[in-house]
């Protein structure tokens, strides 16, 4: 099933939407927070069109984890909390059993097509290394189901844990796209989610629940892979902090996304 058919979503009137969360697009057995946004990114979108007309694509997402969904079906509710010119604001809640699991507000809007006045971005090629590890072979039991849906490659340089080594600096070099498919903004929120934990270079393994992301969309991506660095500012405890900036494959900058998560504890 390909991403834009596993994130499509249904709506049922008055901006209530149903979809379907796949086993697929999962991490363990708990769907991918990436996914997430990105289902929600297309429940908002389609609510803005009432309200502002024209091409419109989501600029900015910010969501809170309230409690993980499990797969299977689920509702979302949408409500235009701005109408505007320029950007229309949309909240949006994924819901599951009648409880909600993720609160987002999007903001969406049309997506620039100029070339930018300034950037300054990380040096990462173009293409994934040789040596690049592929991650559908990472995890034992499957854990990383993206693996088998969409194309992810880890730089080994600087991915200390791979060979049990503790204290490389916690920034990770990845590539992505999906299968069959060219990407779209909604499959660079799930860039911007897509790499293991950061943290995994300190040594502490397991599930690193996401407490609130917050992307920033700028541009289409052009065909070909997605590459993203991502690096973390501190480690406070059991909570720390993920940047990632994800640019397409001729050089432009498409997705920033920061978020705050927990960490297993340290051992010893």
């Amino acid at each position: 099933m390909s991403f834009s058919v596993a994130s499509a979503v249904r709506p049922l009137g008055d901006g209530t939407y149903t979809a379907s969360l796949p086993a697929e697009w999962t991490i363990g057995p708990k769907p991918h927070g990436g996914f997430l946004l990105a289902m929600l990114a297309r429940a908002a979108v389609d609510g803005a069109r009432s309200a502002m007309p024209g091409e419109l694509a989501p600029l900015s997402v910010s969501a809170q984890f309230l409690r993980a969904p499990e797969i299977g079906p689920v509702l979302i509710r949408t409500e235009v909390r701005k109408a505007g010119r320029t950007a229309t604001v949309v909240s949006a809640v994924l819901e599951q059993r009648g409880r909600g699991c993720v609160e987002a507000v999007v903001t969406v809007g049309r997506m620039p097509t100029a070339a930018p006045d300034y950037v300054d971005l990380p040096d990462v090629p173009a293409a994934p290394p040789a040596n690049a590890v592929d991650l559908a072979s990472m995890g034992p039991g499957g854990v990383y189901k993206l693996g088998s849906v969409c194309e992810v490659r880890l730089d080994p340089e600087g991915a200390g844990f791979l060979a049990g080594r503790v204290g490389d600096p916690l920034v990770l070099r990845l590539w992505a796209r999906p299968l069959g498919e060219r990407p779209d903004p909604y499959f660079a929120l799930v860039v911007g989610d897509i790499s293991m934990p950061v943290t995994f270079n300190l040594g502490r393994f397991g599930w690193s629940p996401t407490v609130q992301l917050t992307a920033l969309l700028r541009a289409e991506p052009a065909p070909g892979w997605l590459r993203v660095r991502v690096s973390c500012s501190a480690v406070h405890g059991q909570w720390f902090d993920e940047d990632a900036v994800v640019v397409d494959s001729t050089g432009r900058l498409v997705c920033q996304a920061r978020q705050l998560a927990l960490t297993p504890a340290a051992q010893g």
